[in-house]
């Protein structure tokens, strides 16, 4: 034997040419990599995608029911009034019902909060927004002879009436050009880099300041399907949405 011993290393070897530890290799690439790839956002050619995207799934829930007749303002708001934190499926039928038992708002103030109430329970908050509905309908005939005016202050001075519905009723029902952002809206634009903002609120009025005219009331429209059946929540269909050359995929971990 010799005097001589082996150097001790702390490093395990590496195979010839095997370049950085396996570790570095696997990690996943930034957002920030995956958005410099994108196409710049062109909003003109993305909503015509989606367009015919969402030909083959429902209407939106207002706009539905505009299409079977209840277009007036006053139903039109008592219909968003029904769809907060409410399902379409839940809404329309919802809404119809009422309708079909008192069409106009003096019928609906005479039926009393009680009566709406019961006719409106299917949907979330009902006692609340039966309480609403009925003070809609007894505003609309004593104030204003049956017939509301197309004025977002006035439909806003309604206790629990905000920019949403008000902006989406003016919309459908004088077209008026108002964005209506619900929770679609606001997921999915924010979701493209297209505007960010951490409320629908304050999405509003980021689209009011970039969107074009000529979209503000179909955004509604087109989005509403397209968020509950492709830009879902959670796990959206990226690998098959007609705009992800454009989608900066904000806040996407998952996705099918």
């Amino acid at each position: 034997m010799t005097g001589r011993t082996s150097k001790v290393t702390s490093e395990p070897p590496r195979l010839k040419g095997a370049g950085a530890p396996r570790a570095e290799a696997s990690r996943p690439a930034r957002p920030a990599a995956r958005a410099e790839a994108k196409q710049p956002f062109d909003v003109a050619r993305a909503l015509a995608r989606i367009r015919e995207e969402v030909k083959e799934h429902a209407d939106a829930a207002m706009f539905e029911l505009a299409a079977r007749g209840h277009r007036s303002l006053f139903e039109q708001l008592v219909a968003c009034v029904i769809s907060i934190r409410t399902r379409d499926e839940v809404m329309l039928p919802t809404a119809r019902r009422l309708f079909e038992k008192a069409p106009t708002p003096d019928a609906i103030a005479r039926l009393g909060p009680k009566r709406i109430d019961a006719l409106i329970r299917t949907s979330s908050f009902h006692e609340a927004k039966a309480r609403t509905i009925h003070e809609i309908a007894r505003r609309t005939r004593d104030e204003f002879g049956g017939t509301l005016p197309c004025d977002f202050d006035v439909l806003t001075s309604f206790k629990g009436v905000g920019p949403k519905c008000a902006n989406l009723a003016l919309g459908i029902a004088c077209g008026a050009s108002r964005i209506g952002v619900d929770v679609h809206v606001h997921r999915v634009t924010n979701r493209w880099g297209y505007v960010v903002a951490p409320t629908p609120e304050k999405t509003m009025l980021a689209l009011e300041a970039k969107l074009p005219r000529e979209y503000w009331v179909e955004i509604n429209r087109l989005l509403v399907p397209f968020g509950k059946h492709v830009c879902t929540g959670r796990l959206p269909k990226c690998s098959t949405c007609p705009v992800l050359d454009y989608c900066r995929q904000v806040g996407v971990t998952e996705h099918r």
